[in-house]
């Protein structure tokens, strides 16, 4: 004889937790690109690799992106230590 198939159990997703949770993910990548890509640009401006107009257009670029990610961060209600995620033995990823 077979036995009653058992109840599913239902998984509760909340959308608003979702979407929080992947911004989080996606503003944390961002910002790891966004710190890996200063830390380059501080590299060519020491190396003199840049002109000044170079150096120019890329601190404004720079500046601009912190800034969006900054407004982004707000948006979602994050705070700043929200983008530093821990990965256990390794530290803090920023």
């Amino acid at each position: 004889m077979t036995q009653p198939a058992k109840p599913l159990n239902r998984l509760e997703i909340d959308g608003d937790r979702v979407r929080n949770g992947l911004a989080q993910l996606v503003l944390t990548l961002v910002k790891l690109l966004h710190e890996l890509l200063e830390r380059q640009a501080i590299k060519r401006m020491d190396s003199g690799t840049l002109s000044d107009e170079e150096i120019e257009r890329l601190g404004l670029t720079l500046m601009q992106q912190a800034e969006e990610l900054e407004r982004l961060r707000e948006v979602f209600e994050l705070k700043d230590e929200d983008l530093n995620l821990n990965l256990g033995p390794l530290g803090r990823l920023l």
